[in-house]
Parts: structure tokens; C-alpha cells; sequence
């Protein structure tokens, strides 16, 4: 038995040609078009030399050229290393060594860090794609990608799509790395086709919507949910190469996107937007994930829209996805939802005993499923740890009603300890959200020499507004237990923030230490 997640491009392309894969800048490109583009990358990867498993790393933004690349990858058996294009030299040097990569695919703008990168690594091919309209020329020891996209006859025997086993690697995605240096989760063929399979069912994609493209595609929320979901459905992605929402709007209105998938401080950018004059009713669906969305967003986003927000969960070690809110009638506000179909999750005890319903019973999520990652590359003893008694521990906490649904609470690292008492800053966030002159909020712990932690609170002001910190602490008194609400606030004007648009607490944590 073979299969190839490949295969998605090529059956659309034989079904419908002419049906538009991609749409970028307002310029439409059709399944045809990426199947043969991506089946020429292929053919010249084998050409390089490449053997079935190399590693290839892609280091760009979300563009044409990434969707080719990535079924390119996959097309010749290799494995795809997805890298954000903001990391620096050292940064990628380190992906590079130890992913073990043959060939990194760069984008124009950040060559001098992919040059930095190879520097010692003098066997790793490097390949430039120019920003859109350039006619730059390429640097010296680097090549051009239309080079990969040169006609390429497929070898008579081997075909045009590899043979891969359903099990082998398909992709490698490299965690945030909050708790030491990041390590590659191993993605097989199988498991991200079925993830992207069960998702886009449970929410009807069909092949005439519109996706929005704007997730980075190196992360593993664009990349299965957005880009894999909607080519497997044979739908259209339009893409946007990064988050602003002038781009967003003119995508949404201009390309007629139905399906928005964001993370939440998406949908507060847009709400926060001037939307006048804008035609905006082609949305159907909206899907949030990465963090968990405050209620009092999601309430005022489905005031402003005739569209309701199903939120999800899962992590790069899940393919993305691990449970989901179905639709209006099967969705409970500040829920993840329910497991797909084919996974299951647990709340568990620090003994990894099973809790029973209830918010007074919180532990931590463990998953297991056809979405659970082969393990860490290169790491078997974390992959071990991760993978206790046969289920993967997420290191997220949560609880379970009696229905079934799931409730995130918060990660296990930013838990507060107060005291000896636990504070969940999800909670306190939630409360912050609802002060009329905040628009942002994030919380985390600081060491205290008396308590242990101290609970902080790091708020954006809302625009027109200027709340003291006295205010907003008052505030949070009335409405949280002695123990649980901030005795410090800092205003600023922005929180840090990683590609897909989550709070970077670590950065706010070393700001207090």
C-alpha cells in the first residue's frame, strides 16, 4: 500500500483543471497549473540527487511559490521543513542542522540570513525566490527557483508522484520552543490528509468556497487547516502574505472569501478596523484556533457579522487539529469543542488518572489518535516523555462538562501559583476583556519572595480611552477572589506577538524576572 498527500493536487487537477487553486494579488492559478509546476520542482529535486526522505526547507512567506514547493517536496518523496522567514542566521543554521536538511528554498528579502545560515553548511543547495516583480539579481552560490520549475521529464519508472508509505514523513514542523530549543515534530502522509479530511467535513468546506489564506503556511494552523483542507476539497485558497487588515479586507471583499480561519487577535484587528463601505457578507464560516478566544471578542465579532465562530484546538503535534465546536447548534462558547472524529483526549491527573466531569476537576489534556505525531526527530527520550502510557501529553490544562465538551483553562507552564493557591490567567483575562477601555489583555506570573508569584496583568488601552491601573485592578477586585485578581498593571502598546498572532507570555514573563 502507497499514498502520497500529494495525491490531493493531482486529483483535482484531473477533475476540475481549470477550477482555481490559488488566487494571489487578484491573479488566479488553477489546480493544472500547480500540479505541473509542482510535479517540474519535483522531478528537479530527484535531479539534485535527493533521496526518498531528504529533508527540504522552506523559508517563506505566503506565496505561489510555497504551495509549489510544498507538493513539489512531497511529490518526490522528500520531507518538508517549513521555517518562518523571519528567523535570523543562527536561528536557521539551527533548523538546518538539525532537521539535516539538503536544500533550503529562501525568500529574495532575507537572503544575507539564508547566505549566514549555510555559511558552514556549504552542501545545503540553496534556492531564491523573488519578491513579487523583482528582476534582482541572485546572490552568488545561490540559484534561482525557476530553476526547479524548469520541464522535467518524469522518470519512466519511478512516475511523477513517489510511492510513500501512508507512515513516512511528510512534513517536519518545529515547535515554538518555549521550553528549550525546538524540536521537529514528525507529520506522516496519512495523518495530515486525515486531519485535514475530518475538519473540512465537520464544517462542509465545499469546492466553490474561498479560503482565506492569511495563516503562515510554515505554521501547522495554515498549513493543514488553511492549505491542506482546501486543496483536499478542491476549493480556492487567496492568499495573504502577512496580517494587515487593509489586505485582509480587500482579500475578504475582492476574492469573495467564504471560510476565515484566524487566531484571535485577527478577529480583534477586524473589528477594530474601519469597515465602511466594505461588502464583507461572502463569509459563511469562521473558524478560530491557535489560543483561546475571549468571550467577550467572539461576542462582539458575531454582533458585527451573520457568521458564527466555531473554535477549535490542537498543536503542531496534533496536525493541527484535535477537537472542534461542529456548528451553531453544537457549539458552546469558550469551548474547544468536542474530539474529532478518530481522536480521543482525556483530562488527567498528575498520575495520569482519568478525571471526571466537572470545572472543579482540572488536569491536564492527553490526546491520542490518528493525529498524533510519530514523535521529535532526533529525540527519543522527549518524544518519550511526551508520549507517556501511550498518550501524547499537550501541557495544557482544562476540564470537561458532563457534555462532553472541553474547556482549555490555561498551558501548565503559565499557570500562576499565588500563595498556594491556583490562578488560571485565562480567567483573569476573560474579566479584564470585559472593561470597556481595554482591548487587549495578557496575564502572567512574576516571582514574588512572600507568595511565590504574583499575579500581572499587561493591558493595550482602547483607542479614545485611558484607564489608570488603579482603575482596571479595582476592577478586576469586584469581580475575582482576593487571591486571583492583579495587584500590578502595565499599559502598553502592543503585546508581543509570534507569526500566527498568539501572545508571546515568555517575552512578557523575562520583561519581570
Amino acid at each position: 500500500m502507497s499514498f502520497n498527500l500529494a495525491t490531493v493536487i493531482r486529483e483535482q487537477a484531473t477533475a476540475t483543471p481549470d477550477r482555481p487553486c490559488l488566487k494571489f494579488l487578484g491573479q488566479p492559478m488553477s489546480y493544472a497549473e500547480i500540479d505541473g509546476r509542482s510535479t517540474a520542482l519535483a522531478g528537479n529535486l530527484i535531479g539534485l540527487g535527493l533521496a526518498a526522505g531528504d529533508r527540504v526547507a522552506v523559508c517563506l512567506p505566503n506565496l505561489p511559490e510555497f504551495v509549489m514547493a510544498y507538493f513539489g517536496i512531497l511529490k518526490a518523496g522528500l520531507v518538508m521543513v517549513p521555517l518562518n522567514p523571519l528567523l535570523k542566521a543562527p536561528e536557521i543554521g539551527y533548523h538546518l542542522g538539525d532537521s539535516g536538511a539538503k536544500a533550503l528554498i529562501a525568500f529574495e528579502m532575507f537572503t544575507d540570513e539564508a547566505a549566514g545560515a549555510t555559511a558552514e553548511l556549504p552542501d545545503v543547495r540553496r534556492f531564491v525566490v523573488p519578491f513579487p516583480g523583482s528582476d534582482a539579481p541572485v546572490p552568488p552560490g545561490m540559484h534561482p527557483f525557476d530553476d526547479l520549475l524548469a520541464e522535467c521529464a518524469p522518470d519512466p519508472v519511478r512516475g511523477d508522484i513517489a510511492a510513500t508509505d501512508p507512515t513516512d514523513t511528510a512534513v517536519m514542523i518545529y515547535t515554538s520552543g518555549t521550553t528549550g530549543r525546538p524540536k521537529g515534530a514528525e507529520l506522516s502522509h496519512f495523518q495530515l490528509y486525515m486531519n485535514c479530511t475530518v475538519a473540512g467535513e465537520l464544517f462542509g468546506c465545499r469546492h466553490d468556497d474561498v479560503a482565506l489564506g492569511v495563516l503562515p503556511f510554515f505554521h501547522v494552523f495554515g498549513l493543514s487547516s488553511v492549505l491542506n483542507l482546501t486543496t483536499r476539497f478542491g476549493a480556492t485558497v487567496s492568499i495573504v502574505p502577512r496580517f494587515e487588515v487593509a489586505s485582509v479586507l480587500d482579500a475578504i471583499e475582492g476574492d469573495k472569501v467564504t471560510v476565515f480561519l484566524g487566531v484571535p487577535t485577527m478577529f480583534q484587528g477586524i473589528l477594530a478596523a474601519d469597515r465602511s463601505g466594505r461588502d464583507l457578507s461572502s463569509v459563511r464560516v469562521a473558524v478560530s484556533g491557535g489560543a483561546s478566544m475571549p468571550g467577550e471578542v467572539m461576542r462582539a465579532f458575531e454582533e458585527e457579522f451573520p457568521v458564527v465562530i466555531l473554535e477549535g484546538y490542537g498543536l503542531s503535534e496534533t496536525a493541527s487539529g484535535a477537537s472542534f465546536n461542529r456548528s451553531a447548534g453544537e457549539r458552546k462558547v469558550l469551548s474547544v469543542g468536542k474530539p474529532l472524529w478518530g481522536v480521543e483526549m482525556r483530562v488527567v491527573d498528575d498520575d495520569d488518572v482519568a478525571l471526571p466531569p466537572g470545572e472543579d476537576h482540572v488536569g491536564e489534556i492527553v490526546i491520542r489518535g490518528h493525529n498524533i505525531m510519530k514523535g521529535y526527530h532526533g529525540r527519543p527520550e522527549d518524544t518519550a516523555a511526551a508520549m507517556r502510557n501511550g498518550w501524547f501529553h499537550t501541557g495544557d490544562l482544562a476540564y470537561m462538562d458532563d457534555d462532553g465538551f472541553y474547556f482549555i483553562v490555561d498551558r501548565k507552564k503559565d499557570l500562576v501559583i499565588r500563595g498556594g493557591y491556583n490562578v488560571y490567567p485565562r480567567e483573569v483575562e476573560e474579566v479584564l476583556y470585559e472593561h470597556p477601555g481595554l482591548v487587549e489583555v495578557a496575564v502572567i506570573g512574576r516571582p514574588d519572595e512572600r507568595l511565590g508569584e504574583e499575579v500581572v496583568a499587561f493591558v493595550v488601552a482602547r483607542e479614545g480611552e485611558s484607564p489608570s491601573a488603579e482603575e482596571v485592578i479595582a476592577y478586576a477586585k469586584e469581580r475575582l477572589a482576593a487571591y486571583k485578581y492583579p495587584r500590578e498593571v502595565r499599559f502598553v502598546d502592543d503585546l508581543p506577538k509570534g507569526p500566527t498572532g498568539k501572545v508571546l507570555k515568555k517575552e512578557l514573563r523575562a520583561s519581570v524576572e
